[in-house]
C-alpha cells in the first residue's frame, strides 16, 4: 500500500508540472466573453495588461467591473487593476465557504481583499461589493466573476474586532473523545483532490495510519503549483507534509484570535509556526492563509495557504529527516521565556 500511495504522489507531481503554466489562449477566449457580457472595457484591459500581469501565476481569479463602474471612475491605475487580480484559483464553492473577515491576496502587493459576506446573504461580497454568482469565465486555472463597482484599496473592515474565540476548539494532546478511525480523514481528501491540492491530498493519504491514532490536526495545504514550485527530494516528502500539520485542530476564528508572536508546534521536531499579521492579513510563517476552514470536522481542520511553509537552513540539519517517531509520540515542545508558545492545554 504504502509504494502504490507513494507511486500515486510521484505520478501526481509530474502531472501538475505539465501544467502549471497559466494558457495563453485562455486570456483571448475570456477577453471574447468579456466582450460578449458586456464587459467591454474589462476585456480591452485584460488584453493590454495580460502579459505583465497573468503571466505571473499559473492561475488567475479576475474581478471585472462593469461598464458602468469604468465609465464612473475612469480608466484605473495600474495598481488599481492589481487589486482586483488574485494569484491562485477561486472557484464559487471556495468563495461560498470563506467566512467574513477572511483574507484574499492580490496581485497589488501588501493588500488583500476582505470577505464581508453576512451569514445570513446568499451573495458573496468582497470589500462590502457583491460579485455575481457564478464566473464569467473559467476553465480551471483562470476565473473571472463580475463586480459593480471598483474595489477600494482603502476599505477597512472592523468586524474582525468583534471575533470571540470558537469554545469549540480542540487542542488538548491527548484528546480521547475524537474520533480515532481514518474514516474521518478520506472527506478531507477527497475535498483536498477537487479543489487543485492534489499533493497534499496524497502526503495525507501516506500518513492515515499515523494519524488516525493520534489527536485532531489541522493541515496547511499550499496549492499543486506550489508544492512542485519548492519540493525537494523525495527522501524529504515526510518531513515536508509533517511540517504543514499541526497537532491540535484550529479552525479559523482559533487562529486569528491568538496572539502576535504565537509558535504552533508541528509533527517536525524543532520546527514551529509563527503566527504574524502584515496590513492585518494573517501569516504562518510568512505564508498568508487564503482559503481558511476549507475542510473541517471533529478530526481535521485543513486551511489553504497560499505557499509552502519552508524549511529554514539552519534547522535543515537536525529537522529534514523523517520524524515518524515524533507523529505517533507528541509530547509538546519546550518555549523560552521570551517567547509564547501554544500551549495544548489552554483548549
Amino acid at each position: 500500500m504504502a509504494s502504490s500511495l507513494s507511486f500515486l504522489l510521484i505520478f501526481s507531481l509530474s502531472v501538475i508540472s505539465l501544467s502549471t503554466a497559466l494558457p495563453t489562449e485562455a486570456i483571448s477566449d475570456a477577453a471574447d466573453i468579456l466582450a460578449d457580457s458586456s464587459f467591454v472595457s474589462m476585456a480591452l484591459t485584460l488584453q493590454v495588461v495580460a502579459e505583465s500581469l497573468l503571466e505571473q501565476s499559473p492561475s488567475v481569479t479576475i474581478f471585472a467591473p462593469t461598464d458602468s463602474a469604468f465609465k464612473k471612475s475612469g480608466q484605473p491605475s495600474f495598481d488599481l487593476l492589481r487589486f482586483h487580480l488574485a494569484p491562485l484559483p477561486l472557484p464559487p464553492q471556495s468563495l461560498r465557504l470563506l467566512p467574513a473577515g477572511a483574507k484574499i491576496p492580490t496581485m497589488l502587493p501588501g493588500q488583500s481583499l476582505v470577505v464581508t459576506t453576512s451569514p445570513s446573504d446568499r451573495i458573496t461580497s468582497l470589500n462590502n461589493v457583491r460579485i455575481t454568482g457564478s464566473p464569467i469565465y473559467y476553465d480551471g486555472v483562470l476565473l473571472i466573476y463580475g463586480v459593480d463597482r471598483f474595489f477600494d484599496p482603502n476599505f477597512q473592515d472592523n468586524s474582525g474586532s468583534n471575533q470571540k474565540p470558537n469554545s469549540n476548539a480542540s487542542c488538548i494532546a491527548r484528546n480521547l473523545t475524537a474520533n480515532n478511525s481514518s474514516d474521518s480523514f478520506f472527506p478531507a481528501i477527497e475535498t483536498l483532490k477537487s479543489g487543485g491540492y492534489t499533493a497534499m491530498a496524497s502526503f495525507l493519504a501516506m500518513q492515515l495510519v499515523g494519524l488516525s491514532e493520534q489527536n485532531p490536526v489541522t493541515i496547511l495545504a499550499p496549492p499543486d503549483e506550489m508544492v512542485m514550485n519548492r519540493i525537494g527530494e523525495f527522501e524529504e516528502y515526510p518531513s515536508f507534509f509533517l511540517r504543514h500539520a499541526v497537532p491540535c485542530r484550529l479552525l479559523w476564528n482559533d487562529l486569528v484570535n491568538f496572539k502576535g508572536d504565537t509558535e504552533l508546534p508541528t509533527f517536525v521536531e524543532g520546527f514551529g509556526i509563527n503566527i504574524t499579521r502584515s496590513n492585518g492579513v494573517l501569516n504562518l510563517n510568512g505564508v498568508t492563509v487564503f482559503f481558511p476552514d476549507m475542510f473541517f470536522n471533529d478530526k481535521v481542520v485543513v486551511h489553504g495557504v497560499s505557499d509552502v511553509v519552508a524549511l529554514q537552513d539552519s534547522s535543515k540539519t537536525s529537522n529534514n529527516k523523517a520524524v515518524e517517531s515524533s507523529l505517533f509520540h507528541y509530547d509538546g515542545f519546550n518555549s523560552t521565556d521570551n517567547e509564547i508558545m501554544f500551549d495544548p492545554g489552554e483548549f
